[in-house]
């Protein structure tokens, strides 16, 4: 069992599959779930959205997106539990990648959302990204690492006209640099933010970069699951990180989750971003 540079199981092989399946097989044993406690939020979020700023179709950037959880659930009103069991049965290894796509094709074409979200997704997995775009959870992908790079200028115009930008757990990895790249995309158009950030990972970095592009933050007081330590060594890492940054674990990570927090960020002055 391999470990990254913050203490965590590296689990890079699930992102890098054709399909999901994978990506359940592992993550199903250690109840990853923060994707289904974040949904409500979302979509209260995004009505919000659409309500204030009279939006019909909100375009939706989900940073990290992975093989495209968010959209699945938000979109099309599919659950955790329904995907565990979608990807996660044994009688369905030898089935071809074709098949599979086939049956979540017919997902996103029979469950028409009852509220219309345009969903990009934007992944450093272009295996991921494929499969999420292919089954048409996604209706855009960008396969880009903007930690290292300036997004390119068909890139570009893809993030242009974002009205909402949401992350499940990837803040930490992905930094204010990010963040700040995909603002440099919007020519003056300030998205609301929602970014669920594990509690091992500070956002002071994030929240300073977003202040000086004009956002206030708030943090919701409400802690999420993510999912269980995949061993005692991990956990005993992830411990000793966070009791070095001055984060008490009693209670939570000491009995055997990873715990997310809810960060919230709009424009100081909404009502004055273009449209």
């Amino acid at each position: 069992m391999r470990f990254d540079t913050t203490g965590k199981v590296s689990l890079d092989d699930i992102y890098n599959q054709p399909d999901p399946r994978t990506y359940f097989r592992v993550l199903r044993p250690l109840g990853y779930c923060v994707p289904q406690l974040a949904k409500p939020y979302f979509v209260k979020y995004i009505q919000e959205y659409r309500e204030s700023l009279q939006v019909a179709e909100p375009r939706v950037l989900d940073i990290g997106c992975s093989y495209g959880i968010n959209a699945a659930l938000v979109k099309y009103d599919a659950t955790m539990d329904e995907l565990y069991e979608r990807y996660g049965d044994e009688a369905r290894d030898a089935e071809p990648r074709e098949a599979l796509l086939s049956r979540d094709r017919e997902l996103s074409r029979s469950r028409q959302p009852a509220q219309p979200i345009r969903f990009t997704g934007l992944d450093a997995s272009a295996d991921a990204l494929a499969y999420a775009h292919e089954a048409g959870f996604l209706d855009d992908a960008i396969h880009a690492d903007l930690e290292h790079h300036d997004p390119t200028p068909s890139q570009r115009a893809q993030l242009a006209g974002t009205d909402l930008v949401i992350s499940t757990g990837c803040i930490g990895y992905v930094t204010e640099r990010t963040l700040t790249r995909v603002m440099a995309a919007q020519g003056g158009r300030r998205p609301w933010m929602a970014h669920f950030v594990l509690r091992m990972f500070p956002f002071d970095a994030v929240e300073q970069a977003l202040s000086g592009l004009g956002y206030r933050t708030t943090r919701v007081d409400e802690l999420f699951r993510q999912r269980r330590f995949a061993s005692e060594r991990e956990q005993s890492l992830v411990l000793d990180g966070m009791s070095a940054a001055g984060v008490d674990a009693r209670g939570l990570e000491a009995e055997g989750w990873l715990y997310a927090q809810l960060y919230l960020s709009r424009p100081n002055n909404p009502n004055r971003d273009p449209n």
